[in-house]
């Protein structure tokens, strides 16, 4: 597969379809009626965000407060909205990348297909026409956007257990820390 390529979309997203504790977890880019939906999972979707604050936050600091990175997700750039729809997935992310392209001023995400055994040495992006990979560039505004939804679709499942951190289940939880487990 090809390597599918948004500069500048309209929208770049997570998001998620499905119950809490039953969730599938989407990347989901847009411009004009082009929609590309790609799954992977709520630890990916995480870390992606965990990471992009991390690249915005050392790229300002490196430039001493110069580069066009908000401190903030300027609020005209929320999107709180569901994912479009219909969510159709294109394939599953293995393999995620993220870079600061100072020439541009942009951030760089790519996800790469996961495939069946996986060659630990392969590169992200690398030119193998079975591989799908979604490349996307944005702005830093639209990464703070994209991270601060992301936390909040990731945070909207099911609660953690006051004592044991566990998912809370609408049908019931065992606490290892009420079963005698207390470390």
């Amino acid at each position: 597969m090809p390597v599918i390529s948004y500069e500048l979309p309209e929208r770049f997203v997570a998001g998620a379809v499905g119950q809490p504790g039953e969730r599938a977890f989407y990347l989901q880019a847009r411009s004009g009626r082009r929609v590309t939906s790609v799954g992977l999972e709520k630890f990916q979707v995480t870390l992606l965000a965990e990471r992009l604050e991390e690249l915005l936050d050392e790229v300002l600091r490196r430039s001493g407060g110069d580069a066009p990175v908000p401190a903030v997700t300027p609020a005209e750039l929320r999107d709180d909205g569901p994912l479009d729809q219909p969510v159709e997935e294109e394939f599953k992310v293995g393999t995620m990348a993220l870079a600061w392209d100072p020439e541009d001023e942009q951030v760089v995400i790519e996800a790469q297909e996961v495939t069946e055994g996986e060659d630990e040495d392969a590169e992200v992006g690398e030119d193998d026409p079975v591989i799908a990979v979604l490349r996307v560039r944005i702005t830093a505004a639209q990464a703070r956007a994209f991270a601060e939804r992301a936390l909040k679709v990731v945070a909207a499942g099911r609660p953690p257990c006051p004592l044991c951190g566990l998912p809370l289940d609408t049908a019931g939880h065992v606490c290892p820390r009420q079963n005698g487990y207390l470390g």
